[in-house]
């Protein structure tokens, strides 16, 4: 048997955290499995649906690298399939047309609360033939559920999984304007799709009772059903937007993770490999298995997904990193965007920028300095190292500076160490000012590296901006 698996999420809005992660686990279990993994947009809610979030549930799924293996399906295009199963159901005897109105269902509803049962659909119309129906009545088609004995869900996370089924009521599978409703159109297209796993959020096992009653009706192959357990904040409460439960677009945009950072944090939510943190996606495809999947909710931590990201940004190609942070350093300095020369000097900078960031925002922050023709600001302990700085300082460095024939780091270093000598100073009293005047703060990679970075022209131009202090 071929595994297939399949991420069915509403464009009702955008992609969040706890989607991506479902998505993940999909992806991940088909790849595990030499399977498949396929995309279906569960549109059928027409007034929220939108094609806006359509887009940005692609775009954030393609970010993270979960392509589906076949085109996208569209559940609203397939109402007419829907429609037809249910009908097949009705002449088989194994759904009927109930003509109950909202008040008799709101009278049926009250009795049961008083009387201490569950809230569910009598059976009023199971059994009574149609003629008996009363006139201008659009009816709705329910479903006959089994009334005796157990339904049992033999989940992959949850465990066997056992529900009454006195408990389950017939539910509605087509609405009085002939539109499926949720229920049927999930079954239905996960049957022709030809799903075998169905991997979501432990909020949906109700729903699976009901659903696998309506795959015994049809005679189908029930799917195996995995729950995996929401993801909650650091208070244990469920997610939400102050915990973190924003579109995948924000924690790419707003916030500078990479992805591969975001699927390793994602995956860890929940599953693990011993005690292994950094999971490369080669590894995760091999060791991923949804069994291995707990039961207990696990918790969103912003300050461990910084911390993983930033393993990875350190780990990342100079190059890839100075072409994801043009965009930002751009908007930063006030240009549509930064030329090839600058871009080469990013990149020729990278590798002691990225050691001291744990985003591309904050790695964004820090490498502007290099792209603008000398420094646009500076920060107060900058400033105050400029201010405190010896006396004579600037006009020094520019000197002895400008008198180097070849401008390399061991060359800018003995000069530096010469002036600091000559000043009778200790190096850093030197180098802390130099280190300001050159880059607008107090914090950057190795001075020296700086120095060669921006070339000889620059850092001169930098530092003669001072030399009359």
């Amino acid at each position: 048997m071929t595994v297939v698996t399949r991420f069915a999420p509403s464009p009702t809005g955008f992609l969040h955290i706890g989607g991506a992660r479902t998505a993940l686990y999909n992806w991940l279990y088909a790849k595990h499995t030499g399977g498949k993994f396929l995309l279906r947009i569960e549109d059928t809610d027409r007034e929220r649906s939108t094609p806006e979030a359509v887009e940005a549930i692609f775009d954030g799924l393609n970010w993270l690298g979960l392509t589906a293996d076949e085109e996208p399906t569209f559940q609203f295009a397939r109402r007419d399939r829907h429609a037809e199963v249910a009908h097949e159901l009705i002449n088989a005897g194994k759904a009927y047309y109930c003509y109950c109105s909202q008040e008799e269902l709101q009278e049926m509803r009250e009795k049961a609360r008083a009387e201490g049962r569950p809230m569910k659909y009598d059976g009023t119309w199971r059994d009574r033939d149609a003629s008996e129906a009363p006139a201008g009545v659009k009816p709705v088609v329910r479903l006959k559920a089994p009334q005796e004995g157990d339904a049992v869900i033999s989940d992959q996370v949850q465990g066997d999984v056992r529900v009454a089924n006195d408990q389950l009521d017939d539910y509605v599978i087509l609405r009085g304007d002939g539109t499926p409703t949720y229920m049927l159109s999930v079954v239905v297209d996960d049957h022709d799709m030809g799903i075998t796993h169905v991997i979501r959020g432990d909020d949906h096992l109700t729903n699976a009772f009901r659903q696998k009653a309506l795959y015994d009706a049809m005679g189908w192959d029930v799917p195996t059903f995995a729950h995996i357990p929401l993801i909650h904040g650091p208070d244990g409460a469920k997610l939400s937007k102050r915990h973190g439960a924003l579109g995948v677009d924000a924690y790419r945009d707003e916030m500078g993770f990479l992805p591969e950072a975001v699927n390793n944090y994602l995956l860890r939510l929940g599953w693990g490999h011993g005690d292994e943190e950094i999971i490369s996606q080669d590894q995760a495809i091999e060791w991923f298995d949804i069994k291995d999947v707990g039961k207990g909710a696990a918790r969103f931590d912003f300050a461990k997904l910084t911390n993983l990201n930033g393993v990875y940004l350190r780990q990342a190609d100079d190059t890839r990193l100075a072409n994801d942070i043009a965009p930002l350093i751009a908007k930063q300095i006030g240009v549509d965007a930064i030329d090839a020369a600058q871009k080469e000097i990013l990149i020729k900078g990278m590798s002691g920028l990225k050691e001291r960031a744990k985003t591309l925002i904050e790695l964004a922050d820090s490498s502007a300095f290099y792209v603008t023709d000398g420094v646009t600001s500076f920060n107060e302990k900058a400033q105050s190292l400029i201010d405190s700085a010896p006396e004579g300082l600037f006009a020094e460095l520019a000197k002895e500076l400008d008198a180097l024939e070849n401008w390399t780091e061991e060359n800018v270093d003995a000069s530096v160490r010469n002036i600091a000598e000559k000043l009778d100073q200790k190096l850093g009293k030197v180098a802390q000012p130099l280190r300001a005047v050159l880059t607008g703060s107090n914090s950057s990679p190795g001075i020296f590296e700086v120095m060669i970075v921006l070339g000889k022209s620059q850092t001169l131009k930098r530092i003669r901006k001072f030399d009359a202090k």
